[in-house]
């Protein structure tokens, strides 16, 4: 992994506008660059000793797992960073499309191979209910008028104004917005198993299906618009290639330095102050940590107006996540690099985590294989694999301390009776992340995965602004803020830096 140090003599004479930024993940990096091409002199500072933040890599006995995001969609938002460089994203990183895109197994053994093929998804849909094909077809049509104004018309704007949200609440109104992603599935698809297929895809991004905006429905046609891809080598080889444009653009990046506090002076922002006791002044901050911890913990009380203790605690915060990595010393060349793996609940199981917070004894899972596609992330004749389970975030009270091991177990129990027979022998290395985890290492409010959950009133305007609302020159990226989280959002809330971050020449 590559890391950058502030203290070379270029970073300490050159005299461009600063802009700190705070965090390094996907949402920081991609702001480092973009403020670098427009003329901003740049620091990244990350508390943990790697980059990456949600999409750090662990290597372990001769393994390496990807922390977090293990999917590329729109991939031009990332072809976009290395142009603004005068690059090409080719050559440092190579994708790889996915075919198909997930394979989803349920609780009965009945598969699903989910891709952008539209004669291949009508044949599975058929599969499970010839009926549906038409609804089918229906629902992607609406997915893809969702998507015009979701993404390509919203995605990357600000949303600064109440004004702004009144804007398009006739779109919103017209779309089914104010639905859930479920009803509007269910509106075109009756066999409960294609309603499941096609409504799972707010918990990529920490929102329920049964709450969620039907405006995530975009996202079903994002997939086929560009299509699902892997990086070779792994979700860390973007971040080391993004790190490499920062040093391009004469820009640091500093690990093991802690954000303590975003020094404010007469409403504005005037730089950090780390745990250390070191001031760094800047221009501009941007923070990339989670947006609640941003306003709870970095700024003084007296600096907020709107997002105060209360209000941040009132709101509504993503699912939390458990996740296993663990390498065998065989291969399962039956698995499929994306498995989705349905337990015997669909809505109970989804109320159970996102309303009671209870932690429930069944689960569904998420099945990472990256070794079906990049065989160099694991020693010769072994597999790579992360296992994720969506669960309650810290507001359910559970002790992961205690609760983690005998979780794991169950998982591993449930892999080896469906698809990794003989599992519990074949194990070589193993790490749990829980979301206490998520809590201890990136500051996540309730250890939520996802920052805030995507319902529609924490939504565009509803959500922490790209430009702070309380401290001038403060601005927010990540999947805290408009639009959210999943790689597209992440990266696109820095997109939309570039029309709410002041020139550099106005504090030249």
């Amino acid at each position: 992994m590559l890391t950058l140090d502030a203290s070379d003599t270029l970073t300490r004479t050159d005299r461009r506008p600063h802009a700190v930024i705070v965090g390094s993940g996907f949402g920081g990096l991609a702001a480092a660059i973009r403020l670098g091409a427009r003329g901003y002199r740049v620091t990244v500072l990350e508390r943990l000793d790697k980059p990456g933040g949600r999409a750090r890599v662990h290597r372990q006995d001769g393994f390496t797992f990807d922390a977090g995001p293990t999917i590329v969609t729109a991939p031009f938002l990332f072809e976009e960073l290395w142009a603004l460089c005068g690059r090409r994203m080719e050559d440092d990183v190579t994708l790889v499309p996915m075919r198909p895109y997930y394979r989803i197994r349920f609780d009965d053994g009945a598969t699903f191979d989910y891709s952008g093929d539209l004669p291949a998804m009508r044949a599975e849909v058929a599969k499970f209910s010839p009926a549906d094909v038409a609804g089918y077809e229906r629902f992607m049509t609406q997915s893809e008028a969702i998507f015009r104004v979701g993404f390509e018309e919203l995605g990357h704007v600000p949303f600064g104004k109440i004004r702004d949200m009144l804007r398009i609440a006739p779109d919103l109104v017209r779309l089914g917005g104010h639905r859930s992603v479920y009803d509007v599935v269910a509106k075109y698809i009756r066999d409960e198993r294609l309603r499941t297929i096609f409504s799972f895809h707010p918990l990529l991004i920490g929102g329920s299906p049964f709450r969620a905006s039907a405006i995530y429905c975009l996202i079903a046609h994002l997939e086929r618009r560009w299509g699902v891809h892997f990086a070779m080598g792994g979700t860390g080889r973007l971040v080391d290639g993004l790190i490499g444009l920062i040093a391009g653009q004469g820009g640091s990046l500093r690990c093991n330095a802690e954000v303590a506090e975003i020094t404010v002076a007469g409403g504005a922002a005037t730089g950090v102050r780390l745990a250390d006791g070191e001031t760094i002044p800047a221009d501009i901050v941007v923070s990339n940590a989670d947006s609640a911890h941003t306003y709870r913990n970095l700024l003084p009380a007296s600096a907020r107006r709107r997002w105060t203790d209360r209000k941040v605690e009132r709101a509504h915060s993503s699912m939390g996540l458990f996740v296993w990595y663990f390498g065998t010393k065989r291969k399962y060349p039956d698995v499929a690099h994306h498995t989705i793996l349905m337990g015997p609940r669909y809505r109970a199981l989804i109320d159970d985590i996102f309303r009671k917070k209870r932690l429930a004894d069944d689960f569904s899972l998420y099945l990472h294989r990256p070794t079906e596609t990049d065989p160099m992330l694991a020693p010769p004749g072994c597999d790579a694999f992360y296992v994720l389970s969506p669960v309650p975030n810290l507001a359910g009270g559970q002790d992961w301390a205690a609760l983690a091991e005998p979780y794991r177990r169950r998982i591993e129990a449930s892999l080896e009776a469906t698809v990794l027979p003989g599992l519990s022998s074949e194990i070589v290395t193993s790490k749990v992340t829980t979301p206490q985890d998520f809590c201890d290492d990136f500051l996540s409010f309730r250890g939520s995965g996802f920052g805030l959950e995507p319902v529609l009133t924490q939504s565009a305007w509803f959500r922490p602004h790209n430009a702070s609302e309380d401290v001038r020159n403060l601005f927010l990226v990540g999947a805290g803020t408009h639009p959210g989280a999943g790689l597209p959002g992440v990266l696109s809330t820095a997109r939309v830096l570039d029309t709410v971050v002041p020139d550099a020449r106005v504090f030249a």
